[in-house]
C-alpha cells in the first residue's frame, strides 16, 4: 500500500479501505483486514459480520459511503483488527436500481456471499426458498468465511510434472471414488479428498497420470446436484469432500492430496465450471452475482429481463465484461498458484467467445487470450469443451488455437465402429491418427496431435459398460421422465437389454467389445482419457445422465474390480503398452510412418475391416502392426509387411491371460496369415529398432 494523508503517517487506506485487492485480505502493516468488491450500479453497500455462534444478528454492521469508501466501481472499506476477531463470517447487504425489465435485480434486504470468498459456511437455517423470494433472509444466507487458510502442508505444492507421450488422463468424482464402503477406505474419509489420498496406490497400479476431478467449487446442498457443475463459488472447495467440514479445514486437505498425488508422479486438474452459477434463471436463487450487479455478471436477452440460457442452466456469465473475466483469472491464478494445481478442463468453453449481445467472437475473445498469455496460466495444461447449446467449436475453430480439446467426434465415431454398420472404416483412420482433420497439421496452423483428448465415454452419458448393455437411456429415477439426457449414444446392447437375465454369450461379446475399445482409446494417437470405474466395467444401471443421483448408481462399487479383474489386467497393460510405445503418441501426427491396408489389400474407407502398419524407428520404438475387424464374422487378415519377423502381443478375442502378452513373452506369429475373430482386433510387434537421426 502506498501513500500518506498531508503529513501524518497513517495512509488513507487505513481508514477507508483499498480497492485491491478484491475479497479479503488481511493488512500486517496496520493490523486490519480489508473488504474490496466490484459493482458498477450500486448505490449503497453494507458489510456485515457475524460471530460463529450467531448467523442471523450481525456483530458489525460497517455502511460503505460512495464518498468515502468507493474508488472507480469498487467499494471498499477496512475493520479493525480486534474487531474482525471477534468475527466468523461475513456477508453483504446491496442497494441499487429494482429494474428487472432493465436487467436490475438489487434487493437491500437480500444477504450476499462475496465472489472473492475462499469458504463458504452455510448456518444451520440455510434456506435456498428464501434466496429464490424477495426480501430479507438473515440465518438463512451463505456467508464468506473470514482467515479460512490454514497453513498449507509441509512441501512445494507448486506444480512440477508434465507428461508426455504417456500421458492418460482419469476422470473421476471426488464423492462417487470413494464413497462406498467397499471403497476400503477408513469411514471418516469416504468421499473426501483424503479418501482419494487412500487411493493413490491402485491408480498407480492402473498406470494413469493425470487425474481429473469433477467440479470440486462449492455448490448448493440444496440443488439436488451431485456432479457440482451448478458452482456458487469460483474460490471456496466444496465444503462436504473435506473429512472435517468446518470452514476452511478442506483447504488444507485438498492441498495435502495434491501434494500426495505430486510425490506418485500424477498431475491433478480440474474441471471448473466459470460460463455459468448456481443462480440459475430468474427463478433461481439469489446468493451472490445477481444481487451484486446482474447486468454486469450475466448476459441478458435484448430485452434485458431475461437471460440468455446457451448453457442450458439457465444463466451465461458474461466473461467480455474485464471485471468479470478478471474475477475468473483471479480464481484460474489462486488454484493454479497457491493450490498447485496442474490444469483446467473448461466446461462449455465455448461460452467465453460470447460478446456482451451474445454474439459470439471467434477472432479474439478477450478472455482466451488473457488465459493463455498469462505467465502462470499458460505453462498449465488448459483443455476445452469447445461447444455449448448453440455452438459447436471443436478443432480449428476454437479460438483458444493451443489449448487441448476434448474430441467430441472421437467418441461417436469410435462408439459408431464398435456398433457396427458400413462405411466406418475411413472415420476411424482419421480418429487413430490423432484427428488432423480437426487439428490441421498446415503451415498456418500447426496443430498438434495431443491436442486431442479422446475418449470414449465421460462422466455425461452412458458408462463403457452400460454403453455395451443399453440400447435406450433409463433415467427415470432423475425425475424427469426419461426426458433428460441424450437420445444419442450409438449404444448396443448386444441383443439384450440391461445385465438381468441376459445370456452368457451376450456377456461375453460385451467385454470382449469393452477391450476393443479400451484397446482402440490407448492406440489412437492424442491424449487419452479414462473414466473412473470403466477399467472394471462399473454400470449406472442404464443411467447416461444421473447429475442428481448422490447413490449407489454413481458411487463406484469395488466389488466389481473382483468381478471384473479380466477387465482390470487388460486395461491396466493396454495403458503400460501405450507407455512402452512412443510412437503411438506423438506432438506430431503420424505422417509418413503409417501405411493403411485392408484384410488383404488396399484399405477400403467404406468398410468395417482395418489394417496398418505403423513404423516406430524416428521414435525408437519397434513397429506396430493393427488388424482391426469391426464386423460380424471372422477374417483372416493377410500380414502386408511380410519382410518383419512379428510376435502377437494383443488379441481382445483371445481368453486372459492370452489377450494381452506380458512384455517380452509375445508369442512369434508363424504364418504370413493372422486370422481375426469378429469384433476384435489383433496387434503385433516387430523387432526392437534404433532411433533414426
Amino acid at each position: 500500500m502506498q501513500g500518506t494523508i498531508g503529513s501524518g503517517s497513517a495512509k488513507w487506506e487505513a481508514r477507508e479501505g483499498a480497492p485491491s485487492p478484491l475479497g479479503v485480505s488481511f493488512c500486517p502493516d496496520d493490523g486490519q483486514f480489508n473488504f474490496a468488491l466490484y459493482s458498477k450500479h450500486a448505490t449503497g453497500v453494507r458489510l456485515l459480520l457475524y460471530a460463529a455462534d450467531d448467523c442471523t444478528t450481525p456483530l458489525h454492521v460497517k455502511e460503505l459511503h460512495w464518498s468515502h469508501n468507493k474508488s472507480g466501481r469498487i467499494w471498499h472499506c477496512r475493520i479493525p483488527a480486534m474487531l474482525a476477531e471477534r468475527a466468523r463470517y461475513y456477508g453483504y447487504r446491496i442497494d441499487g436500481p429494482r429494474d428487472p425489465a432493465e436487467g436490475h435485480r438489487f434487493d437491500p434486504d437480500k444477504i450476499l456471499l462475496d465472489p472473492y470468498a475462499r469458504a463458504v459456511h452455510f448456518p444451520p437455517g440455510f434456506s435456498r426458498s428464501a434466496a429464490r423470494h424477495p426480501g430479507a433472509n438473515p440465518g438463512q444466507a451463505p456467508l464468506g468465511v473470514l482467515r479460512p487458510e490454514p497453513a498449507p502442508p509441509d512441501g512445494d505444492p507448486a506444480p512440477r510434472l508434465r507428461h508426455g507421450h504417456e500421458a492418460v488422463i482419469y476422470e473421476l468424482h471426488v464423492r462417487g471414488f470413494t464413497q462406498r464402503a467397499n471403497s476400503g477406505v477408513a469411514p471418516e474419509r469416504r468421499g473426501t479428498f483424503a479418501g482419494l489420498v487412500e487411493k493413490i496406490p491402485y491408480l498407480k497400479e492402473l498406470g494413469v497420470t493425470i487425474v481429473e476431478l469433477l467440479p470440486v467449487f462449492q455448490f448448493d446442498p440444496q440443488e439436488g446436484n451431485y456432479w457440482g457443475y451448478m458452482p456458487l463459488s469460483f474460490f471456496a472447495l466444496h465444503g462436504a469432500y473435506g473429512c472435517r467440514c468446518e470452514c476452511g479445514e478442506q483447504l488444507a486437505e485438498f492441498k495435502a492430496m495434491v501434494q500426495a498425488l505430486h510425490e506418485a508422479g500424477i498431475e491433478v486438474i480440474l474441471d471448473v465450471v466459470y460460463n455459468h452459477t448456481a443462480e440459475g434463471d430468474a427463478r433461481g436463487p439469489t446468493y451472490s452475482l445477481r444481487g451484486i450487479d446482474n447486468t454486469t455478471y450475466y448476459l441478458l436477452e435484448e430485452d434485458h429481463a431475461r437471460y440468455r440460457n446457451d448453457s442450458g442452466t439457465g444463466n451465461v456469465v458474461h466473461t467480455a465484461n474485464r471485471y468479470v473475466a478478471a474475477l475468473i483469472l483471479d480464481s484460474l491464478r489462486y488454484w493454479a498458484g497457491e493450490m498447485g494445481v496442474d490444469g483446467f478442463r473448461f466446461d462449455l468453453a465455448s461460452l467465453f467467445t460470447r460478446r456482451a449481445d451474445g454474439s459470439i467472437n471467434l477472432e479474439d475473445p478477450p478472455i482466451i487470450a488473457a488465459i493463455q498469455s498469462d505467465p502462470l496460466l499458460s505453462n498449465r495444461r488448459l483443455i476445452a469443451e469447445a461447444w455449448d447449446l448453440s455452438s459447436y467449436q471443436l478443432g480449428r475453430t476454437f479460438p483458444g488455437i493451443s489449448w487441448l480439446q476434448w474430441n467430441g467426434k472421437f467418441r461417436d465415431q469410435v462408439r459408431s465402429f464398435a456398433r457396427g454398420g458400413p462405411a466406418q472404416a475411413g472415420q476411424l483412420m482419421a480418429r487413430l491418427y490423432g484427428s488432423s482433420d480437426l487439428f490441421p497439421d498446415t503451415l498456418e496452423d500447426a496443430f498438434h496431435a495431443f491436442q486431442s483428448v479422446n475418449f470414449v465415454t465421460s462422466h455425461d452419458g452412458f458408462c463403457l459398460w452400460d454403453l455395451l448393455a443399453y440400447d435406450r437411456k433409463h433415467n427415470e429415477a432423475n425425475g424427469h421422465g426419461n426426458r433428460d439426457g441424450s437420445d444419442a449414444n450409438c449404444s448396443w446392447n448386444h441383443g439384450w437389454e440391461g445385465d438381468e437375465g441376459a445370456r452368457r454369450e451376450v456377456l461375453a461379446l460385451r467385454r470382449r467389445q469393452a477391450k476393443n475399445l479400451i484397446a482402440l482409446l490407448m492406440l489412437a494417437n492424442g491424449t487419452p482419457m479414462l473414466v473412473a470405474g470403466d477399467e472394471f466395467l462399473q454400470t449406472q444401471g442404464g443411467n447416461n445422465n444421473p447429475y442428481n443421483q448422490d447413490n449407489e448408481t454413481t458411487w463406484l462399487d469395488w466389488d466389481r474390480l473382483e468381478a471384473n479383474r479380466e477387465a482390470f489386467r487388460f486395461t491396466r497393460a493396454m495403458i503400460a503398452f501405450r507407455r512402452a510405445h512412443p510412437s503411438i503418441a506423438r506432438s506430431r501426427f503420424w505422417r509418413d510412418d503409417v501405411t493403411w491396408f485392408g484384410p488383404t489389400g488396399p484399405a477400403d474407407p467404406r468398410s468395417q475391416e482395418l489394417a496398418y502398419r505403423l513404423r516406430g524407428a524416428e521414435q525408437g520404438d519397434c513397429d506396430l502392426y493393427v488388424m482391426i475387424n469391426g464386423s460380424a464374422r471372422d477374417l483372416l487378415f493377410r500380414i502386408q509387411a511380410p519382410d518383419t519377423a512379428w510376435r502377437v502381443a494383443i488379441d481382445t478375442a483371445g481368453p486372459a491371460p492370452f489377450d494381452i502378452a506380458e512384455p517380452g513373452r509375445e508369442p512369434p506369429l508363424a504364418e504370413p496369415e493372422r486370422p481375426v475373430a469378429a469384433r476384435s482386433l489383433v496387434v503385433l510387434l516387430g523387432p526392437p529398432a534404433m532411433r533414426t537421426q
